[in-house]
């Protein structure tokens, strides 16, 4: 049973079990297949859809109005980025769970009943994904990511495994008390590496992260935001998203990483964060590719220093879980060595 006319009534008359929140910024030519896919869903409770337009300068906010009124529309008149719009709409929501999906993103139809099942089924609150699918290609990406010792993005491949280090934002189910308990996105971020942050911090706390084996989403990865997926063997981003990635990662090891082991792996990390851009620099023959991704990484922690502090003093005051525990769903082999073997260096526009 989709969103039809009965569930619209039944809305009216009890609150959604689910509220998904959808970010879109220029999505005229992908959004109307995600709403679609939710309309569609074999969920016998009532949901509700909340679009968040990131100023958009296409036609996604006259294509919502005239064939999705019962959308619930917010229309930014500034693009101020992925945490923001997905903060304001958690902020307006009404579902006892939130599913953030991405505009690029369908679901399969029996995604929201598998989600609310495990999520009924859990005894605490947790957050939760499906697997993910090119839906270029229909390839299983990843069952949620395990971490390297950087919190480089892992793909988990294997279904047997449901406790991960992070999940993607594209398709992240949370209970809404939770999310307000961890306090959403951080707004500073702008965009990338939110979900990363939210997932570390809810393990900090004990919360579990899970990947679910079975249903899953499908996502034209990197159209959103440009990159971030290996097209024809060759892995391609973009310089923006991969800056906002890169300081972002940072931001989130300093935040999260638990002592001592922080002492070791930041400046290892800054160490070979540097040593890569130089290489990738030389090797490439272009300047602004260590200019504009990698020499901004120091100043940005400089910069953004207080702020750090003041949220690693109050994550870590409050770690339910042991150093061993956080680095449960780790791997140990840097994910960009394994990338660099297989698809070689990477294609930058």
């Amino acid at each position: 049973m989709g969103l039809n006319e009965s569930q619209n009534t039944l809305r009216d008359q009890v609150p959604p079990m689910v509220s998904v929140c959808i970010a879109n910024y220029n999505g005229v030519g992908i959004i109307e297949d995600c709403i679609k896919s939710v309309r569609v869903q074999d969920f016998e409770f009532p949901i509700e859809i909340i679009v968040h337009d990131d100023a958009s300068s296409d036609a996604s906010v006259e294509l919502i109005r005239t064939h999705f009124p019962d959308v619930r529309l917010i229309e930014s008149s500034e693009n101020f980025g992925f945490c923001i719009a997905n903060n304001r709409m958690a902020a307006v929501a009404e579902g006892h769970y939130l599913l953030l999906l991405n505009n690029d993103a369908t679901l399969f139809p029996d995604a929201l009943r598998v989600l609310c099942a495990e999520a009924e089924r859990l005894s605490q609150p947790a957050i939760l994904t499906l697997p993910q699918y090119d839906a270029y290609t229909g390839e299983l990406l990843d069952i949620g990511l395990r971490l390297d010792p950087f919190l480089n993005p892992v793909p988990n491949l294997d279904p047997r495994r449901n406790d991960v280090g992070t999940v993607h934002g594209a398709c992240l189910w949370i209970p809404r008390a939770l999310w307000l308990e961890l306090g959403g996105f951080p707004e500073w971020f702008g965009s990338l590496a939110e979900d990363l942050y939210l997932c570390c911090r809810a393990r900090l706390a004990g919360h579990p992260v899970r990947a679910l084996g079975v249903s899953g989403y499908r996502h034209r990865v990197g159209h959103s935001f440009g990159g971030g997926a290996a097209r024809e063997g060759k892995l391609v981003t973009t310089f923006r998203r991969r800056a906002l990635s890169e300081r972002n990662k940072s931001f989130v090891l300093v935040i999260c990483y638990p002592m001592p082991s922080l002492q070791i792996v930041l400046p290892v990390h800054l160490f070979f964060l540097h040593l890569e851009g130089l290489l990738l620099a030389l090797l490439k023959q272009e300047k602004r590719l260590f200019g504009d991704i990698y020499a901004p990484l120091i100043p940005s922690l400089w910069r953004q220093r207080k702020r750090l502090l003041h949220q690693r003093r109050r994550l870590q005051a409050d770690r339910q879980i042991s150093l061993i525990s956080f680095l449960a769903p780790f791997q140990w082999t840097p994910r960009k060595l394994s990338l660099l073997l297989r698809h070689g260096l990477p294609r930058l526009r």
